[in-house]
């Protein structure tokens, strides 16, 4: 495994990193690393990863 940011490419080990994991039955499953908030809210962004998605009350 290596330690590129999804979004940018640099090392995330030279930053403040977040790793992101998704559930996948009982066991998480890593499905992206990102030097900092930034490079994963440009990310989230950018692949529209929020679109119709919704909050109810």
């Amino acid at each position: 495994m290596n330690n590129d940011c999804t979004y940018c490419g640099s090392d995330v080990t030279a930053h403040d990193p977040v790793f992101v994991a998704e559930g996948v039955d009982d066991e998480r499953q890593p499905v992206g690393r990102f030097c900092n908030y930034a490079c994963l809210t440009a990310y989230v962004d950018e692949e529209e990863l929020t679109s119709g998605a919704c909050c109810r009350i």
